[in-house]
């Protein structure tokens, strides 16, 4: 980032203090005075409250329970049982997730509970009753057109308000989310759908994005052609093109979204929410696709419930007077959680179109007519703010922000600092990290606490959080791999057809039986503040969002000359990253700024433009292991420095000599 337009940082630096007023008003410590009420429970620092969490996670889990008063139709009998790959939360209990988010509705009742914008447009509105009330009215109509309970419901949207009430009409009715976003390739949404069979999708004709209209219609035959599961189709116009009549007749069925909508409301002691038992999925989110097709991620209901409340209402601060932004697509996690934060009855405002479209300060502008109180975003859009030179707070009001969420990627100083020179002095700038394997945070931001530059404030309530040595030894003040020790309800019910769950297994807990490896550097100090110090493994992280090697290999090598490659994201300097490509070509082939061209295009227009690296490279050949393995992370290290020695053993590649060359493209 530019030195000229913050001041100097060091990792560790105190950028920010709660006031004591904030620290007696924050939901955290009203928390506490309950558990001491309730449970006899004093706790001297919130290191004391979060090892009570994770020592005694069957009676913390209890008390988030009674504390935010979920609804079940029958008492659960345990809180949980089974070992941490198998574990069961709140066996016997029934409860419905969207019946929780709408439970605010009577509490914020004309309030706005959705502030909605897409590129080019006018910002709209929507109240908490009109949420539930077209919320209802929508399930209604899925039911009526045979959709219930364990039916996958799909999702081809942008980030919008009919993403919202679609997510929760389906949820409603117990049948199952799952959604990918309108840039994303067909290519990669079929890889994504095709393996839960949906029965329903929702589909937009398309999508803006930097002052262009983007046609999907296309796209939208060719997903409807390659899911034979599909019984019906609703389009959700979002550039009113063309489309032709609806057809009710054929299979699957068509119909429009506002034809969904027609008809009297449906009075809320009309609806009945579906309570489904804590084993039945909420959503499938995708893995990045890293070894292969994307997994199939199945959340619960139950466990979603109850750590989404511990990290928006205990964490963040949530209330009935928050207002949450968060640059999202409906293709990555944010986007659920983005939503999770109705359940707090705090507004969540939506945005379909380009972050830096119709200037770089679009965002800022959004977030100062909409008096947003939370500005979520990856470190990487700082990065884009810095060069475009855009400086917040001479532009626009911000009196109402309180709190910048970072997440997507590791936040260094520099971007902690950028926000106080830049956009507010006072400011609680948090970060965070988790993923789409929990939809959650496992470690992340806390009122009460100071916010050190670089550093997240601390490990969520719940999550047994670790770092551990090569000898799987907890450490402190040591990189090492992060892990969580014991059970936690965000961790997912499995995948998608992996009834034995061996998938499952092999991906969390086969390196580190009894423990779950999430796949990043951490560092954990004394105090529990945090360090991520990127993947451990070869997942990669564009633009805040994780996109899977096995997804750009896929088609990078059907671009005629390409005969192999291998990609990987690298911090050239601090905070600043860049995904780079390497291909060996077909013999006879030349390597030119037309097969560069012919490579982004295709990455383009079959994945998404996220996945088109920033430089292609290249090579004689691609390393790979004695398994058949193309040796990522080995590459990755060596061109971040390190020697070959260190990291590749020869007795374990088809070909030593592949590697060598990558050393000459190290940092």
């Amino acid at each position: 980032m530019s030195t000229e337009t913050i001041k100097a940082v060091n990792e560790g630096d105190i950028l920010w203090q709660p006031s004591a007023d904030m620290v007696e008003g924050a939901q955290i410590t009203h928390y506490i005075h309950w558990l001491r009420s309730e449970y006899d429970k004093s706790f001297d620092s919130y290191s004391d409250l979060h090892a009570w969490s994770v020592d005694k996670n069957g009676e913390f889990w209890d008390s988030i329970w009674r504390y935010f008063e979920i609804i079940s139709d029958t008492p659960y009998t345990a809180v949980v049982q089974g070992e941490i790959s198998r574990a069961a939360w709140f066996e016997g209990a029934k409860v419905n997730y969207a019946e929780h988010v709408l439970r605010a509705a009577k509490h914020g009742g004309d309030e706005p509970a959705i502030l909605g914008l897409k590129e080019g447009g006018d910002i709209t509105s929507m109240t908490w009753f009109e949420l539930a009330s077209n919320v209802r009215k929508l399930a209604s109509s899925m039911r009526s057109m045979g959709i219930g309970s364990g039916d996958r419901v799909a999702a081809y949207l942008p980030n919008s308000p009919e993403a919202v009430i679609a997510l929760l009409a389906t949820v409603a009715i117990g049948a199952i989310w799952s959604s990918t976003a309108p840039e994303f390739g067909t290519g990669a949404v079929v890889d994504r759908l095709a393996q839960i069979a949906p029965k329903l999708i929702f589909v937009a004709d398309g999508y803006r994005f930097n002052g262009n209209q983007h046609d999907r219609r296309q796209a939208v035959e060719e997903i409807i052609k390659a899911l034979p599961s599909l019984e019906q189709v609703v389009l959700v116009p979002q550039l009113n093109l063309n489309v032709g009549s609806p057809n009710t007749q054929g299979k699957p069925s068509r119909r429009t979204f506002d034809e969904l909508m027609q008809g009297e409301p449906v009075g809320e002691n009309e609806f009945v929410f579906e309570r489904v038992p804590h084993d039945h999925p909420l959503w499938v989110l995708y893995s990045s696709g890293t070894t292969g097709l994307p997994k199939a991620i199945m959340h619960s209901h139950v466990g979603m419930l109850v750590s989404h409340y511990v990290v928006n209402n205990l964490h963040l601060n949530l209330s009935t007077e928050s207002r949450l932004f968060f640059y999202t697509t409906t293709g990555w996690m944010m986007f659920n959680s983005v939503v999770s934060a109705l359940l707090c009855g705090s507004s969540i405002i939506t945005y379909d179109g380009s972050p830096t479209y119709p200037s770089g300060a679009a965002l800022w502008r959004l977030a100062s007519e909409t008096r947003a109180t939370v500005f979520g975003a990856s470190p990487t859009y700082i990065q884009v703010m810095d060069q475009m030179s855009v400086r917040p707070k001479d532009e626009f009001d911000l009196s109402a922000l309180e709190l910048i969420l970072l997440s997507g990627s590791p936040a260094q100083p520099e971007h902690f600092a950028w926000f106080h020179d830049n956009v507010k002095s006072d400011l609680w700038v948090g970060s965070s990290s988790g993923g789409t394997d929990i939809c959650g945070a496992i470690v992340g931001a806390l009122p009460t606490l100071p916010v050190r530059a670089g550093r997240i404030q601390c490990p969520i309530l719940g999550i047994d959080v670790h770092a551990f040595d090569s000898e799987n030894r907890s450490v402190v003040d040591e990189v090492g791999e992060l892990v969580i020790a014991s059970p936690a309800p965000c961790m997912p019910l499995g995948f998608w057809n992996d009834e034995r769950r061996d998938r499952y297994v092999s991906a969390y807990f086969k390196d580190i039986p009894g423990v779950w490896r999430h796949g990043d550097f951490i560092q954990i100090s004394s105090d529990l503040s945090s360090n991520i110090l990127g993947r451990s493994d070869s997942t990669l992280n564009r633009h805040g969002v994780r996109i899977g090697t096995a997804e750009i290999y896929r088609c990078v090598e059907k671009v005629d000359g390409v005969r192999d490659s291998l990609v990987v994201a690298l911090e050239r300097s601090p905070g600043h990253y860049t995904m780079e490509l390497f291909i060996a070509l077909m013999p006879g082939w030349i390597f030119d700024q037309y097969l560069v061209n012919a490579i982004k295009a295709a990455l383009r227009s079959n994945c998404s433009p996220r996945h088109v690296p920033d430089v292609i490279h290249p090579v004689q050949a691609i390393p790979y292991t004695l398994s058949g393995k193309k040796m990522e992370v080995p590459v990755r290290r060596i061109l971040q420095g390190e020697p070959v020695s260190k990291v590749a053993s020869v007795d374990a590649m088809k070909d030593p000599r592949a590697i060598d060359e990558f050393v000459k493209f190290k940092v």
